[in-house]
């Protein structure tokens, strides 16, 4: 999905809560090592290991390395408990994590333990080859570390979202009109071919923009929802909206 003109389609406005607040996922992961808890972080873990994975690849350790690392570095969180000291309050779970993640490597210098920690013991499946690959595809001018680390979580939040709302359209029979449909996401709204849409799917151009706007709609409610596993409040799933998308700004 480009990054162009975010703003035009995405400052939301998340009005009250979640009838099941996405904040229970992470609280459920702070609880010990009980099944539950591994089951949540691994649904954390399923879903932004590549920002740390591209994270630890940029502090010049190898694919290999890296993959340990990674693995290690959530084998830890489940052995040392270390998501039972994050509140949500006084910061931001990304924001927790970079710094979990931090701290780690700074304590997993020795390649044999990371092996032991990591290589040996896979609590989590994890395709690096697919991350290997796209770490390699990264655009070298946001290769600062942390610059990489905000860009590739704001990606990953906006492949999950479109992920479910694809699935979403297809459980309807609707994969062709998201497909066409998808061009509607991006760019200024002005500019954006809806007649040409509409040729192509056999429907008029104004029965295109509704199903368009429809599209949009559901893509904030998707977006907020996500955003919302990690937050507690809805002022800072808006914040974080706004940060994901400076974050894509070149």
């Amino acid at each position: 999905m480009a990054a162009a003109s975010p703003d035009s389609h995405f400052r939301l406005r998340c009005a009250g809560r979640f009838a099941t607040t996405r904040w229970s996922i992470v609280a459920a992961a702070q609880n010990g090592s009980s099944p539950q808890a591994q089951e949540a972080l691994a649904i954390l873990c399923g879903s932004y290991w590549y920002p740390l994975y591209g994270y630890i690849r940029s502090q010049g350790y190898s694919a290999d390395q890296s993959q340990d690392l990674t693995q290690g570095f959530f084998a830890s969180l489940l052995e040392q408990h270390t998501l039972a000291v994050f509140d949500h309050a006084r910061g931001k779970f990304r924001s927790f994590l970079l710094s979990a993640c931090k701290y780690y490597l700074a304590h997993e210098r020795d390649r044999a333990r990371a092996k032991k920690r990591g290589g040996g013991r896979r609590f989590f499946s994890l395709d690096f080859a697919y991350g290997e690959a796209r770490y390699q595809a990264e655009p070298t001018h946001v290769r600062t570390a942390e610059k990489l680390f905000a860009r590739d979580w704001a990606f990953t939040v906006l492949d999950q979202v479109l992920g479910q709302l694809r699935d979403e359209y297809a459980k309807k029979g609707k994969n062709d009109l998201f497909d066409h449909l998808r061009v509607c996401l991006q760019g200024d709204e002005q500019s954006l071919p809806y007649a040409q849409v509409a040729h192509q799917l056999g429907m008029t151009e104004g029965t295109v923009k509704v199903a368009a706007h429809r599209l949009r709609q559901r893509l904030r409610e998707l977006l907020c929802a996500e955003i919302g596993r990690t937050l507690d409040d809805t002022e800072d799933i808006e914040q974080e909206i706004r940060e994901l998308f400076a974050a894509l700004t070149p």
